[in-house]
């Protein structure tokens, strides 16, 4: 676990709590809504992941959280969210259900939340609900309580069982995979596939980048989500040294994607392969791992505390706090935050040398999260620096090259 170190106090130092919020409203600068929301509905898990951004991580306020959502928390949560779809006229929104490990809560936790937001929402706009779970529960009777309340379910997958297991073990060190597998094999099964929303795989440099695509490729999921692990420049991701000649994630990664593109009929949708493409036709990104598109997504805690993405969980202790909490604070509020307006700001957020360089507008700086530095704070290139700009110039020269061929040009 890293060392603690206290919340940021008001108007310090760090970027972005130096941003001039009313200076940029000023200068015509307009928040962009909320639109997804991570409610976290249990706040404990049956797995010990060693790599775990809420446990294992800077950030351990979990310790001091409810373990499940109550009802009264719950309802104000369902109020909050409907609000803020009624103040800016939204028509869709998502919800994902979220932990620890979601289905902890239980069914009757579950079902009751789902419902309240659904009800106090109304049919002003589709709420679509998501549930990411690590699926060592999700049993036959999960399955058919989501199918009635049409609830669409994302699964943590690290790939073969050699290398889920090695990260993704229960507390008593006994790996998970058989028990995933069992999951993903009733998930996938005609009666419940509509249900699968797609896999989630955190790279690991030692498992063949290959095997992996294929163990995931296996369950035919609409999405997979390649996810480099967390880390900054205060504690660097594993095998991420200083040398930026070396690409290995950057490597890893293009050794999936050139697999990916080459079978264009069976192509499973890769998350970053797709957005990296769409930027480079200039379109705009969906993900805040990638681009600089404004990020619009919002995270309530077990005690209804409204706080940032949690994986910034990995960057300091305190680093998602907001002080905002359901029972006083519309989500509005979080809206002119320093640090929720960070994220909302495109190039502007980036550092110098991040403008500076030719694929920026692609690559985004990565996940704001693997961007933080002590002194700093997020004014920084991704630590994955070079790992982005390998694999963003390799999928743009590969496109450029099929496009010559394609056209006929020499």
């Amino acid at each position: 676990m890293r060392a603690q170190r206290p919340f940021l106090a008001e108007g310090g130092k760090e970027w972005p709590a130096t941003l001039d919020v009313p200076a940029l409203t000023a200068a015509g600068w307009r928040p962009t809504p909320f639109r997804e929301f991570i409610v976290k509905v249990h706040s404990r898990c049956d797995l010990a992941c060693d790599y775990c951004y809420v446990y294992e991580m800077a950030d351990q306020t979990w310790r001091s959280r409810p373990v499940r959502m109550s009802p009264r928390i719950a309802d104000r949560v369902a109020a909050r969210v409907a609000e803020h779809v009624r103040s800016h006229g939204l028509t869709a929104i998502r919800v994902v259900l979220h932990g620890g490990e979601p289905l902890l809560a239980g069914p009757a936790t579950i079902r009751r939340l789902v419902d309240v937001l659904r009800a106090e929402v109304g049919p002003a706009a589709r709420t679509d609900v998501v549930v990411q779970t690590n699926a060592v529960r999700l049993t036959e009777d999960y399955l058919r309580l989501f199918d009635e309340l049409g609830v669409r379910v994302g699964v943590s997958l690290d790939g073969t069982a050699e290398a889920h297991d090695r990260h993704r073990r229960r507390a008593d060190g006994g790996g998970s995979h058989a028990s995933v597998r069992a999951a993903l094999e009733r998930l996938t099964s005609p009666r419940h596939r509509h249900l699968f929303a797609g896999l989630l795989c955190a790279v690991d440099l030692r498992n063949d980048p290959l095997d992996t695509y294929e163990a995931l490729t296996e369950f035919r999921p609409p999405v997979v989500d390649l996810l480099l692990p967390h880390g900054n420049w205060d504690a660097p991701p594993p095998g991420r040294g200083p040398d930026r000649s070396a690409t290995p994630y950057g490597d890893w990664l293009v050794a999936v994607f050139d697999r990916w593109y080459r079978e264009p009929r069976q192509r499973t949708r890769v998350r970053l392969f797709g957005e990296i493409l769409h930027l480079l036709f200039g379109g705009a990104s969906t993900s805040e791992a990638i681009g600089l598109s404004p990020v619009g997504v919002l995270v309530i805690e077990t005690d209804g505390s409204v706080e940032q993405s949690d994986v910034l969980k990995s960057a300091y202790h305190g680093a998602p706090h907001t002080g905002l909490h359901v029972d006083r604070d519309p989500f509005d509020a979080a809206l002119s935050l320093p640090a929720v307006v960070a994220r909302q700001l495109g190039a502007g957020a980036l550092s110098a040398t991040c403008r500076a360089c030719p694929v920026h507008r692609v690559c985004g700086a990565g996940l704001y999260a693997h961007r933080y530095r002590s002194g700093t704070g997020f004014a920084n290139p991704s630590v994955y620096c070079p790992d982005l700009f390998r694999l963003v110039t390799h999928v743009k020269r590969t496109v450029e090259a099929d496009l010559a061929v394609r056209l006929g040009r020499p």
